[in-house]
């Protein structure tokens, strides 16, 4: 395929800055649109992605997602994410970004630019042939990500990459090529707005799916959540009221004892 820079195209909206913010609001709302039906596309590879995951997980692999700027930063936001909702180690999904923590704040001077880089940022965590690695870069130009994709590939390691430009290098770089097509942006080239939030909706599928195969859902619930919160107790106390009919303090005491709405339950049920 050839590679076409959907991303840097010019806008279908010209002269914003003589629009009212009414419409600008409507025009960004507009294009947003079109990003879910964008990724329902890409389903049938964010599912292989899954399965690979899932089979590597339960051989006691991780996950790490590599990106730069905006990209990088989602990637990071959803690693952080999952310990708090699915209750398992840190270490499960880690997300690593050009530039290190400090370019979760401020941009670091050409740090994307490093084809060697990504690469040596993996091995810092020796990464292996039960890991997956997913690149996410929504230009698909990044040297930073396809360094690393070649180099986990030439190893053995399961590679995905995640742009939102068909055919892209980052997409031939990685074995399994999701690429949701958003289009143009509002504003030129700012692949913060659709090219992000399809990244961020990319990512929610990648984990919550995996985190459902791994058995950290019941029902439809978060019952392996960390109790880091009032809000949080609240809600794990309510899950235990409904599945055991106990009252509402007596559910907290026991939520409180084990630390998890899980193993509240199966110790109740047990009889502990």
């Amino acid at each position: 395929m050839t590679y076409i820079s959907i991303t840097e195209q010019e806008s279908n909206h010209n002269h914003l800055e003589q629009k009212s913010v009414h419409e600008i609001l409507t025009g960004i709302n507009k294009e947003d649109q079109t990003v879910a039906l964008a990724v329902e596309k890409t389903i049938p590879d964010i599912e292989r992605l899954v399965t690979g995951i899932v089979e590597r997980m339960r051989r006691g692999g991780r996950l790490f997602y590599l990106g730069a700027g905006t990209s990088g930063r989602l990637g990071v936001l959803d690693a952080s994410e999952i310990p708090p909702t699915f209750g398992i180690p840190g270490s499960y999904v880690i997300g690593l970004i050009a530039g290190g923590d400090e370019a979760l704040r401020n941009a670091v001077e050409d740090a994307e630019d490093d084809f060697d880089k990504g690469w040596e940022d993996l091995m810092e965590h020796k990464i292996g042939r039960d890991d997956v690695l997913v690149g996410i870069a929504a230009s698909g130009t990044t040297p930073y990500v396809i360094g690393a994709l070649r180099r986990a590939r030439e190893k053995g390691i399961l590679t995905a990459a995640i742009s939102c430009n068909p055919g892209s290098p980052v997409s031939e770089a990685a074995e399994i090529k999701i690429e949701p097509v958003v289009g143009p942006e509002y504003v030129t080239g700012s692949t913060r707005m659709k090219s992000g939030t399809a990244q961020k909706m990319v990512l929610n599928m990648i984990t919550t799916a995996t985190m459902i195969r791994l058995g950290r859902v019941k029902g439809n619930r978060m019952v392996n959540m960390q109790l880091t919160n009032q809000k949080l107790v609240d809600r794990g106390t309510r899950m235990i009221v409904d599945e055991l009919s106990l009252n509402y303090e007596q559910a907290k005491n026991l939520l409180l004892l084990h630390g998890s709405v899980r193993k509240a339950i199966e110790q109740f049920n047990n009889g502990a």
